[in-house]
Protein backbone atom coordinates (compact mmCIF):
# COMPACT_ATOMS: atom_id res chain seq x y z
CA UNK A 1 0.00 0.00 0.00
CA UNK A 2 1.46 3.31 -1.11
CA UNK A 3 1.42 6.07 1.43
CA UNK A 4 2.29 9.75 1.16
CA UNK A 5 2.74 11.91 4.23
CA UNK A 6 3.11 15.66 3.88
CA UNK A 7 4.71 17.93 6.45
CA UNK A 8 6.09 21.42 6.77
CA UNK A 9 2.94 23.48 6.56
CA UNK A 10 2.09 26.19 9.03
CA UNK A 11 1.49 29.87 9.56
CA UNK A 12 3.86 32.32 7.92
CA UNK A 13 3.81 36.04 7.28
CA UNK A 14 3.54 37.42 3.78
CA UNK A 15 6.95 37.50 2.14
CA UNK A 16 8.15 34.50 4.09
CA UNK A 17 9.18 31.03 2.96
CA UNK A 18 8.22 27.46 3.68
CA UNK A 19 9.46 24.08 2.58
CA UNK A 20 6.90 21.33 2.32
CA UNK A 21 7.99 17.72 2.40
CA UNK A 22 6.24 14.58 1.22
CA UNK A 23 7.59 11.22 2.32
CA UNK A 24 6.59 8.23 0.22
CA UNK A 25 6.56 4.55 1.00
CA UNK A 26 5.37 1.38 -0.62
CA UNK A 27 6.34 2.09 -4.23
CA UNK A 28 9.50 2.36 -6.29
CA UNK A 29 9.72 6.06 -5.71
CA UNK A 30 12.16 6.97 -8.46
CA UNK A 31 9.97 5.40 -11.13
CA UNK A 32 7.05 7.81 -10.74
CA UNK A 33 6.48 11.49 -11.18
CA UNK A 34 5.39 13.45 -8.15
CA UNK A 35 3.19 16.49 -8.00
CA UNK A 36 1.96 19.17 -5.65
CA UNK A 37 -1.57 20.54 -5.76
CA UNK A 38 -3.40 22.94 -3.51
CA UNK A 39 -6.97 23.72 -2.57
CA UNK A 40 -8.15 26.92 -0.98
CA UNK A 41 -11.51 27.14 0.82
CA UNK A 42 -14.36 27.23 -1.66
CA UNK A 43 -12.02 26.66 -4.57
CA UNK A 44 -11.19 23.71 -6.77
CA UNK A 45 -7.96 21.83 -6.34
CA UNK A 46 -5.29 23.33 -8.56
CA UNK A 47 -1.95 22.17 -9.85
CA UNK A 48 1.19 23.72 -8.41
CA UNK A 49 4.24 21.76 -9.55
CA UNK A 50 5.42 18.42 -10.85
CA UNK A 51 8.73 16.58 -11.12
CA UNK A 52 9.65 13.54 -13.19
CA UNK A 53 10.71 10.27 -11.67
CA UNK A 54 14.42 10.87 -12.13
CA UNK A 55 14.12 14.54 -11.22
CA UNK A 56 15.36 15.69 -14.60
CA UNK A 57 12.20 17.55 -15.55
CA UNK A 58 10.25 19.95 -13.41
CA UNK A 59 7.26 22.13 -14.04
CA UNK A 60 5.83 24.81 -11.77
CA UNK A 61 3.09 27.30 -12.40
CA UNK A 62 4.70 29.81 -10.07
CA UNK A 63 8.22 31.15 -10.33
CA UNK A 64 8.22 31.51 -6.54
CA UNK A 65 7.74 27.78 -6.05
CA UNK A 66 10.36 25.13 -6.78
CA UNK A 67 9.85 21.39 -6.67
CA UNK A 68 12.67 18.97 -5.97
CA UNK A 69 13.10 15.38 -4.88
CA UNK A 70 15.58 13.17 -3.09
CA UNK A 71 15.07 9.65 -4.34
CA UNK A 72 17.47 8.26 -1.76
CA UNK A 73 15.09 9.55 0.92
CA UNK A 74 11.86 8.84 -1.00
CA UNK A 75 10.92 12.45 -0.44
CA UNK A 76 9.68 15.28 -2.63
CA UNK A 77 9.82 18.92 -1.59
CA UNK A 78 8.05 22.12 -2.48
CA UNK A 79 10.10 25.22 -1.74
CA UNK A 80 7.88 28.27 -1.52
CA UNK A 81 9.29 31.79 -1.42
CA UNK A 82 7.78 35.27 -1.23
CA UNK A 83 4.54 33.82 0.04
CA UNK A 84 1.33 35.78 -0.36
CA UNK A 85 -2.00 35.55 1.44
CA UNK A 86 -3.45 34.10 -1.79
CA UNK A 87 -1.16 31.09 -1.32
CA UNK A 88 -3.19 30.07 1.71
CA UNK A 89 -4.52 26.57 1.03
CA UNK A 90 -4.21 22.92 1.88
CA UNK A 91 -1.29 21.54 -0.09
CA UNK A 92 -1.38 17.95 -1.31
CA UNK A 93 1.34 15.82 -2.78
CA UNK A 94 0.50 13.08 -5.23
CA UNK A 95 2.25 10.13 -6.84
CA UNK A 96 1.94 9.76 -10.58
CA UNK A 97 0.83 6.77 -12.61
CA UNK A 98 3.96 7.16 -14.72
CA UNK A 99 7.32 8.86 -14.70
CA UNK A 100 6.52 11.99 -16.69
CA UNK A 101 5.51 15.32 -15.25
CA UNK A 102 1.87 16.26 -15.54
CA UNK A 103 -0.41 19.05 -14.37
CA UNK A 104 -3.49 16.88 -14.68
CA UNK A 105 -4.88 15.52 -11.42
CA UNK A 106 -6.01 12.35 -13.16
CA UNK A 107 -2.38 11.51 -13.87
CA UNK A 108 -1.88 10.84 -10.18
CA UNK A 109 -3.33 7.88 -8.36
CA UNK A 110 -2.14 8.29 -4.78
CA UNK A 111 -2.66 11.39 -2.68
CA UNK A 112 -1.47 12.51 0.69
CA UNK A 113 -3.71 13.85 3.42
CA UNK A 114 -2.63 17.44 2.86
CA UNK A 115 -0.86 20.06 4.93
CA UNK A 116 -2.26 23.48 5.73
CA UNK A 117 -0.37 26.58 4.69
CA UNK A 118 -1.65 29.89 6.00
CA UNK A 119 -0.06 33.16 4.95
CA UNK A 120 -0.95 36.20 6.99
CA UNK A 121 -0.88 39.73 5.62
Amino acid sequence: QVQLVESGGGLVQAGGSLRLSCAASGRTFSSVAMGWFRQAPGEEREFVASISGNGGNTYSVKDRFTISRDNAKNTVYLHMNSLKPDDTAVYYCAAGRGSRTSRVAGSYDVWGQGTQVTVSS
